[in-house]
Order: C-alpha cells, then structure tokens, then sequence
C-alpha cells in the first residue's frame, strides 16, 4: 500500500512540476503586447540578388517555425526580387503569445556565404531587416488622427494575376508625424488594402512606443533608419565555417541547416 501511495505522490509532484514550467514561460510574456498575434515584415538590405536570397530564406525559416509550432500564417503581401528572392515580405503570425515570442527576431540578420549568384562563387554578406509588430486588431488599442495620415492610391506594378495594372487599387499611406510609410499593393480591393495598411500601421506605432517607452502616439518620433540598419542582431555564417550567432545574449549554434528549418527555440 505505501508503494501505491508513493507513486501516486510522484506522480502528482510530476503535474505540479510540469505545471509550474508552464506558468513560469507564460509569466515571461508579461509586456502590454505580449499576447497578440505578430507582422512579420521582411526586408532586403544590402547585398544585391544575394541579400534577396536572404530575405527568401528568412521568410521560409519563419514560416517553418510557424508550421512546426502550430502557429496560424498568412502571407499578407510579398514582392518578388527581379533576378532571385524577395524584396519585401509582410506576413501575419497567429498563436498563442506570437508576438511575446518572436519580438526579440526584430533586427538586422546578417549572411556570410560563398554566393551562388557570382561567376567567381566569392564570398558574399548580405543584409536582412526583420520587423517584428504586434498585430493590432482593435483600432481603439493604438489610435490614430485621420489628419496625421496621407494616403495615396496606385496602380499595383510586378508580378500578378490578371488584376493587376488594371485598377488603382495598391495604398500607400504615410504617417506624417513619425514619415513611416506602409503600403499594400495585393490583388485585393482598394478599401482591403487599405485596411490592411492601417492594421499594419497601427502595429508599427505600437512596436515604436514599446521601443521608445513613450505612452502616447504623439511623443514618438521617427525610426532611425540608418541606426536601425547599423546593427545586426545575429549572424548566420556558412562559410568558412558554419555558425548562427545572437550578438546580444552571444548564444551560438553551429548546426545553421536546422536553425534555417526553422529550429529557432534556443533563440527564443
């Protein structure tokens, strides 16, 4: 009988424990957005085809860490490179605390590889911006004065379906206190993309009040674009060696294959 009562009493410590280590991860997200769903914008930066390359190959190692963790993912908006890649990628990620975890991906990533795409196979670095949002659903969480915003209206260029070229349905709306600029141009309907745009904008001015600790919309001030692109938050070496590297918190892991499948838990 005493055998019975212990291992019932170990099993229970087992689910109190198990418990206990999920209370203490969820306690972690405690910031005012941590809960939210996140906007993943991806940008290229310097390095040409190459750094476009990059940007691709972020976006699939996102979008495999998603697939892998349950997370919910839409590709909201994606321009094509001309040669390879992408230029641009805005992509929404839904799951429980997406944006508690994934905002410390927000930062420079910078590539060192021999490149596939010069005759001489040198060695190449490229530069990738990933913006890390929290997604803004209720326009009462982050309000914005209409008299802030110009809007504009275009006809959406690149690669398309038959719609596109054909109606001034791509937005571009700018926030004139702060000058970001957010603009959607997918095959959408004038009134939807704009919408998105303003969803996308109001998540912007969120992660910037969070940036700056400011408490209201009118204390922020404009990102530092150069600042912004002067530091890269990790690197992913391929060759001569193979290494992935957050320069903050000096974490490393050498298998970069697994890191680009999207094994990002040890970073996060």
């Amino acid at each position: 009988e005493d055998e019975s009562l212990h291992t019932e009493i170990e099993k229970q410590l087992d689910e109190i424990s198990t418990q206990l280590d999920t209370q203490k991860e969820t306690l972690k997200y405690n910031g005012p957005y941590d809960d939210h769903d996140a906007i993943l914008r991806l940008h290229a930066g310097a390095g040409g085809v190459d750094a476009m390359d990059w940007t691709a190959m972020l976006q699939r190692m996102y979008l495999r860490w998603a697939e892998k963790n349950g997370y919910k993912t839409e590709v909201i908006e994606e321009s094509a490179g001309d040669e390879a890649g992408i230029k641009s990628a805005v992509i929404s990620m839904s799951g429980v605390n997406a944006y508690g975890k994934l905002q410390g991906e927000h930062g420079v990533h910078r590539l060192v590889r021999l490149s596939p795409f010069n005759a001489d196979n040198l060695r190449q670095t490229s530069f990738a911006m990933v913006e890390v949002l929290p997604q803004i659903d209720a326009p009462e969480e982050v309000e914005v004065d209409e008299k802030d915003l110009r809007v504009d209206v275009f006809r959406a260029g690149g690669h398309g379906g038959q719609s596109v070229n054909t109606t001034d349905s791509a937005v571009r709306i700018t926030h004139i206190p702060t000058n970001i600029v957010v603009s959607i141009q997918n095959e959408r309907s004038q009134l939807q993309n704009k919408e998105t745009a303003m969803k996308i904008l109001r998540s912007k001015l969120a992660q910037l009040k969070i940036e700056q600790h400011a408490e209201k919309i009118d204390q922020l001030k404009g990102p530092n674009q150069e600042a912004a692109w002067g530091n890269q938050i990790r690197n992913y070496v391929l060759h001569p060696y193979t290494l992935v590297k957050d320069t903050k918190t000096k974490f490393e892991v050498k298998d970069t294959q697994k890191v680009l499948d999207g094994d990002l838990g040890p970073f996060l």
